[in-house]
């Protein structure tokens, strides 16, 4: 394949374009290789190193929320003793998926893709990206193009307009743009927000600080889980990494899934059980109902985990607190409360959540017509109605991302298998049913998806069209059923993708 340069003036041009080298784009890029050996493709990387989320943030204490056997890719065993790791060996997996893999050269750092269109006449993409170093424009032509963005802004998280922050003498941060060297040692230490990001640096924080407090409006469902699980462990010890994968995330998948049904379908009794499991891990006089008591269901909005209770250990010993209350104003010296408390800062970390953004600000189009993403409804959670050769990956809220990118991703070649024997050029989601209901993508709750769901695909009520975080459901229509259905439209123009097919593909 020829290597791009930023000065390039002829565009590349290659069978699928993979927008994003993060776990998403790692994972599209693994599976075309091993299951399409005939199929080329380049991942375009905005940065200038792979990891997507694991290479951006860098805020103390940064790890997974999910636990890593289902995290880490079907076809790569996790092999680290923690089931919930930190950011910079999850960066290592990745980056040992890449080497193994062969995928290295296939990578172009540094491109930023600001537009893509169809041509349905042409029935390929053309693609538009900048170059970071230079600020010159490359153009990249596809038959398909596969987005693994994500679902924020990776260039801005969210902060709420705080009235006198400009007052403040210390300093503010938001963990998205960490600062390199932030010395954070016996310094007070105020973290605006209860949710993921919060959990995560107060118990890491509260190491080296002089005390740092959770300020929160309203609490969270925090839940501990073992940092290493000693079944996986086990299983790994006993039958080795490669046979103990299956088992393993069979078990982690079943447990995962039962809990968010038992929330959904028993929500006061799995409340309870929730609360009296932070109960007992804090000093007995300690207000839970106040402090770890949620207004919300469990599930509305996602479970905060926490590696072996690390949160309320820091608690309990004095190096952390948390304080339930409104902001009234920024003062010199810290934060003045609604109830008239003042809390004293010498730093404050604004853990106020991310934007939610569609697809990386790229700019969408056919056949020079504009198309909004929140005009268009997701196909199987992985296509968009009058997108043609346009495939996506978000993954699960409620269960490892990486689950959804594996099915996606082998669907996927699937489907280009499907193209290649029949000799179709392109396929189009179309949305034939009018009383097809529109609903929001994701049903959480959560400020963060509230301010930012309006933007994304809306999904259906019924058929391909749903999208339901559901695992068990999405192996069925994306690893087990049909490629084809009445949701598509194929068409032939006497051109095939390049790739040969693999034996026994459907």
């Amino acid at each position: 394949m020829t290597n791009t340069t930023a000065g390039q003036t002829k565009p590349v041009h290659v069978d699928v374009l993979i927008i994003g080298a993060g776990i998403s784009g790692i994972g599209a890029a693994s599976h075309l290789k091993a299951r399409r050996p005939g199929t080329s493709f380049t991942v375009l990387e905005a940065r200038d190193t792979l990891g997507g989320t694991w290479s951006l943030f860098r805020y103390p204490g940064i790890r997974s929320d999910s636990d890593m056997p289902t995290y880490g890719f079907g076809f790569k065993p996790w092999t680290h003793r923690k089931s919930i790791a930190d950011g910079h060996v999850i960066l290592d997996y990745l980056q040992q998926t890449v080497a193994e893999n062969g995928l290295a050269e296939h990578i172009r750092y540094g491109y930023r893709v600001v537009g893509a269109e169809f041509s349905s006449v042409r029935g390929r993409w053309t693609v538009t990206a900048q170059h970071a170093r230079t600020g010159k424009k490359a153009r990249f032509t596809a038959r398909f193009l596969f987005l693994g963005t994500g679902m924020y802004d990776h260039d801005q998280g969210f902060t709420p307009v705080f009235d006198g922050v400009e007052d403040f003498g210390g300093q503010v941060v938001h963990p998205q743009q960490w600062p390199e060297g932030l010395d954070y040692t016996g310094k007070r230490v105020v973290v605006i927000g209860s949710g993921a990001t919060a959990v995560t640096l107060i118990p890491s924080m509260a190491r080296t600080a002089g005390h740092v407090t959770m300020l929160q409006r309203s609490p969270s469902y925090i839940f501990s889980a073992p940092a290493e699980d000693p079944i996986t462990n086990a299983l790994n010890a006993l039958l080795g990494h490669r046979r103990a994968q299956p088992i393993v995330r069979r078990k982690n998948i079943a447990v995962t899934r039962a809990m968010y049904k038992v929330c959904r379908r028993a929500p006061r009794l799995m409340r309870k059980l929730l609360i009296a499991d932070v109960r007992r891990r804090l000093p007995k006089n300690f207000d839970v109902d106040t402090h770890f008591t949620p207004r919300y269901d469990p599930w509305d909005e996602r479970l905060c985990v926490v590696p072996d209770g690390d949160m309320f250990k820091a608690i309990s010993a004095g190096r952390a607190s948390v304080v339930t209350d409104r902001i009234d104003r920024f003062t010199k010296t810290g934060i003045r409360l609604e109830s008239g408390q003042e809390l004293a800062a010498d730093i404050v970390v604004t853990a106020t959540g991310l934007n939610m953004l569609p697809f990386g600000k790229i700019r969408l189009s056919v056949d020079d017509r504009p198309v909004d993403p929140s005009d268009t409804m997701a196909y199987k959670a992985m296509m968009l109605s009058g997108m043609p050769n346009l495939v996506f990956a978000l993954g699960y809220t409620n269960l490892s991302w990486t689950l959804k990118v594996d099915l996606v991703c082998e669907h996927f070649c699937r489907l280009l298998d499907h193209m290649d024997l029949h000799g179709y050029s392109t396929v189009e989601p179309v949305l034939d049913d009018r009383h097809q209901e529109r609903v929001p993508y994701l049903d959480l709750k959560s400020n963060y998806v509230q301010r930012g769901i309006a933007r994304f695909p809306c999904a259906g009520s019924r058929g391909p069209w749903t999208v339901e975080q559901a695992y068990e459901k999405d192996v069925e229509r994306l690893r087990e059923g049909p490629v084809e259905d009445s949701g598509l439209q194929f068409t032939s123009a006497g051109a095939e993708l390049s790739a040969s097919r693999p034996e026994g593909a459907r």
